[in-house]
């Protein structure tokens, strides 16, 4: 855990060349910010397109028409003010365009293009700027089957409610959308919320004319079929056909909800009107004008074919990680159910008055504290011991210390306290080290910066009573929680930590033995060869080797430990970068415990998938609990947004709150719970993602030293009795909970 330890295999890292510049921005903020930045970007870009922004739903009522001229009001509906004067048209006689708004939909659009097709008519597409972003391929589909498109805006916006500025963004946008679709432009528009010529009233209007002056023709209809009213196929297909042989532009439409009677009507009408002479053609074939259609080249056309392309990227990218999300959303409340089952079904077990790991384990037992420049903590840990209910032996192995910490040790002149000096070689090799001293067939290891109660190496080592047992797991707790950093430490440790060991430990699949408190069976770390250098996470790896030679590894709740965890944020990045990095070792390391046979088989196809899902895959996905938060609360379903968000918060306090009341701890510290899952989530995943990278790109990340300042004092002051002596017989009577000054 909090272990001393050295800045390289081989010694401490050299320092910078003097007059070479410093300062560069961390990969490890750079990159996962890039993430999230191109993350709520895509987010941004699939809210845009699905209408959730910059969409305005307002429509306004009729008005007066004393500003519209009586031609248009009185004429056909074809509106030509691209002059400056207002001319309308008519479709001659037996014409007939089908247009069709607010397209193209995925499952309606194919199925008219396939009856225009049947019936070899052609018509106008009115399309709107993010359906066919989104759906290029069907706009492509209509251009090359001879269709005309027109424009329908972007969002589909009342036009008269905006600004001349969003009028423009929404036409440059519904171009963008169809050169990347389809590579063409075109001058044919249509107002959403439009209807007949003789509609135009005072605020529609001035918008038509300024349409005109940006080079568009508007199209509105003369015979509405009303289809998205869904009155019936007869309907629609009576309200759809012209009277006495007259030309027509009829409304239609291909989005927007269900168009099966729209497509069932065309059934119909098509060879209907065939039948009566009428010929079904594109607009500017009808008017006998040039297409509406202007190729897009160039710069313009790559620009569109960037947007269109964004846009499917953001759809796939945001769809994946929504379902991602979804599962391991479920993944993990199945997690904490399973959590807080397990974890009632251990404590029960362990705290029934007739239960007993086997004979009292009574026998003395080493306990090794390897140290690195802990000179400010030292102290505290060994007199911590000293005051020990348990005989035991104590071996300081000073990993090359610089600051004096291996003869504070001698200079405190305790009994049965030695001190191993060793060069500089990393804490694997400190404990290693100190196994080869160790007089006793149980080893306990710690770290520098922590201590214990008298009673716990007592209630560590009785586990190993059952001769099945290899190494047992402490409980370990933060002691300098007082600040909010430390609190939120302090929730993660009772909740994250202790409860998950619970867990694991009713499964048989106990994925890391804490270097701040652990026993291990001395007979079982020379079978699987000690403590291994191979990854950072040494105390993970040698109890993945473990569970994979046999032994079994389990929890004991009342084996406390006080540890001082980091107090700034760039410590607490440090540690967890390197706890993180080296689990993924560790798994990588063991991942051929998947295909074994027997205990490792075992442990590789319960233990490794918990560990890679909750401890590196899923707290990886986590911040876009956050993103999808923010997002749903400026753009999105704010009241469903907050509800789901408390709702996960809720089950997260509920499994804090067992926990706490297991451990007996103050739920006061839980007041912190929700900023913690806001702002300390961030650091994890900033953490994580650096790990894969690290990982992925074949980086080594070299032990970082955390500094201390000793707030963590033993149990009952800094003086303490000497410790027992080893050959003591019988194991005391528990004492009463005595914690430390923190």
């Amino acid at each position: 855990m909090n272990s001393p330890a050295t800045r390289g295999r081989h010694g401490r890292s050299r320092k910078a060349p003097r007059g070479r510049s410093r300062f560069r921005l961390p990969m490890r903020y750079l990159l996962p910010t890039t993430f999230l930045v191109a993350l709520l970007a895509m987010l941004m870009l699939r809210g845009y397109v699905h209408n959730e922004i910059l969409a305005d739903h307002r429509v306004r009522g009729a008005d007066r028409t004393t500003r519209v001229p009586d031609d248009v009001r009185d004429g056909g509906p074809v509106i030509d003010v691209r002059s400056g004067d207002a001319e309308t048209l008519r479709v001659p006689d037996r014409r007939i365009v089908l247009t069709f708004d607010d397209g193209p939909d995925p499952v309606w659009t194919p199925k008219v293009l396939d009856k225009l097709k049947e019936y070899d008519a052609h018509g106008v597409f009115f399309v709107t700027g993010n359906m066919a972003a989104r759906y290029p391929g069907l706009v492509e589909r209509m251009v090359a089957e001879g269709h005309e498109i027109g424009l329908h805006t972007f969002n589909h916006p009342d036009l008269s409610y905006q600004s001349t500025a969003r009028i423009d963004w929404e036409l440059s946008q519904n171009q963008l959308a169809l050169a990347g679709a389809a590579g063409i432009r075109t001058s044919l528009f249509r107002p959403p919320y439009s209807s007949f010529s003789y509609a135009m009233d005072n605020t529609s209007w001035p918008v038509t004319e300024y349409i005109g002056s940006r080079g568009y023709l508007t199209v509105v209809n003369d015979t509405d079929s009303e289809d998205w009213k869904r009155p019936g196929v007869r309907a629609i297909v009576e309200r759809a056909t012209p009277k006495d042989g007259k030309g027509a532009i009829i409304l239609m439409h291909d989005s927007g909800g269900d168009r099966s009677q729209t497509v069932a009507a065309l059934d119909t009408l098509l060879p209907d009107l065939k039948e009566r002479g009428y010929t079904f053609t594109r607009l500017t074939t009808a008017l006998d004008a040039p297409s509406a259609h202007t190729p897009v080249t160039g710069f313009a056309l790559w620009k569109g074919k960037a947007f269109v392309g964004a846009v499917a990227v953001s759809g796939r990218v945001t769809g994946v990680l929504v379902v991602g999300l979804a599962v391991i959303g479920v993944l993990v409340l199945a997690r904490f159910g399973l959590m807080l089952l397990l974890s009632f079904l251990h404590a029960r077990k362990v705290r029934r008055r007739d239960f007993s790991w086997g004979p009292p384990v009574a026998r003395p037992v080493s306990v090794l504290v390897p140290a690195y420049n802990e000179r400010a903590c030292i102290e505290a840990t060994v007199r911590s011991l000293a005051a020990s209910e348990h005989p035991i032996e104590i071996i300081v192995i000073d990993d090359g210390s610089t600051d004096g910490t291996a003869d504070l040790v001698e200079a405190m002149r305790l009994p049965r306290v030695r001190v191993v000096r060793q060069r500089n070689a990393g804490k694997p090799a400190a404990l290693n080290n100190g196994i080869r001293h160790a007089r006793y067939d149980i080893v306990v290891m710690m770290d520098g910066d922590t201590v214990f109660e008298p009673a716990t190496v007592r209630e560590l080592v009785q586990p190993f009573g059952d001769p099945r047992v290899g190494a047992v797991a402490g409980n370990a707790k933060v002691g300098n929680r007082d600040s909010l950093i430390g609190a939120w430490q302090h929730i993660e440790y009772v909740m994250g930590f202790n409860l998950d060991r619970r867990m694991y430990d009713v499964l048989g699949c106990m994925p890391t033995i804490p270097g701040a408190v652990g026993a291990f069976r001395r007979e079982a770390l020379d079978r699987v060869g000690g403590m291994s250098e191979d990854t950072l996470a040494e105390d993970t790896d040698v109890t993945m080797a473990l569970h994979r030679d046999g032994w079994r590894v389990v929890y004991t709740e009342n084996a406390r430990a006080w540890t001082e965890a980091p107090e700034s944020v760039q410590q607490l990045w440090s540690q967890r970068y390197r706890w993180s990095y080296g689990t993924m070792q560790a798994i990588w390391k063991h991942r051929r415990a998947v295909v074994e046979r027997g205990p490792s088989g075992r442990f590789g196809r319960v233990g490794l998938p918990f560990v890679s899902l909750f401890m590196v895959l899923a707290p990886l996905l986590a911040p876009l609990i956050d993103v999808f938060l923010l997002y749903g609360l400026v753009f999105g379903p704010t009241g469903k947004t907050v509800a789901a968000w408390f709702g996960v918060l809720v089950v997260q306090a509920v499994c804090a709150a067992y926990a706490f009341r297991l451990d007996k701890e103050r739920m006061t510290h839980l007041i912190s719970l929700p900023l913690q899952q806001i702002l300390y989530r961030q650091l994890m995943y900033v953490v994580l993602l650096q790990s894969w990278i690290t990982a992925l790109t074949g980086g080594r990340l070299r032990w970082q030293k955390l500094r201390r300042t000793g707030a963590v004092e033993a149990p009952g002051g800094s003086s303490g009795p000497r410790p027992r002596p080893v050959d003591a017989g019988s194991v005391s009577d528990r004492s009463p909970d005595r914690r430390p000054y923190v």
